[in-house]
């Protein structure tokens, strides 16, 4: 009997696209005009949505913010009935400011409004987050190393085990305090 294979997920920057162009259109927002609310250029959007260039999480976070969609609606797939990510194996996002990288495991489905990822950082420099969608809730749980989170007036300690949750509709950072830190983020919108 022959093996039945699962065929191969689109790249991570094809999902990006489809959805970018997807989000843009459903909101009615030009080119021009989704670029202009996400401080971004509008050669950089137009790249993008073709399924080029190399977006940083900051990047994409403006754009959702400029969309007024959760962060998951633009870099999720839709859920296929069983999904398996195994370790190492997530489409992995860079931050440009920090040595911070996310991978997000779920996106919220509809009527949910969750979404949960896996960040691994390294000491050096701290990621500033500019604040998520109106109502948006993060939660951390911190499974190796040790690092600093929260509202960037007011961020605390975490080791391994620890849990904090705080607003992530306000500016906010993430800041490792020893090497190989991991945690595990549910992103809640309202």
């Amino acid at each position: 009997m022959p093996v039945k294979r699962t065929p191969k997920p689109p790249r991570p920057l094809d999902a990006i696209a489809v959805a970018l162009r997807r989000e843009r259109e459903r909101a009615d927002m030009s080119l021009s005009e989704l670029a202009r609310r996400a401080d971004i250029s509008k050669s950089t959007l137009s790249q993008l949505e073709s399924g080029a260039g190399n977006p940083s999480i900051e990047t994409l976070w403006a754009l959702a913010v400029a969309l007024g969609v959760p962060f998951s609606r633009l870099v999720d797939p839709p859920a296929r009935q069983v999904r398996v990510i195994r370790a190492g194996e997530g489409a992995a996002i860079r931050s440009e400011q920090a040595h911070f990288t996310g991978i997000m495991l779920s996106a919220c489905p509809p009527g949910a409004r969750r979404d949960i990822y896996v960040i691994t950082l390294e000491p050096g420099s701290a990621r500033h987050a500019q604040a998520h969608i109106p109502g948006s809730v993060e939660h951390l749980i911190v499974s190796k190393g040790r690092l600093r989170a929260g509202p960037s007036d007011n961020p605390v300690e975490l080791a391994p085990g620890d849990y904090a949750t705080f607003p992530g509709d306000v500016p906010h950072l993430y800041e490792a305090l020893a090497p190989h830190t991991v945690a595990v983020m549910v992103m809640e919108h309202v």
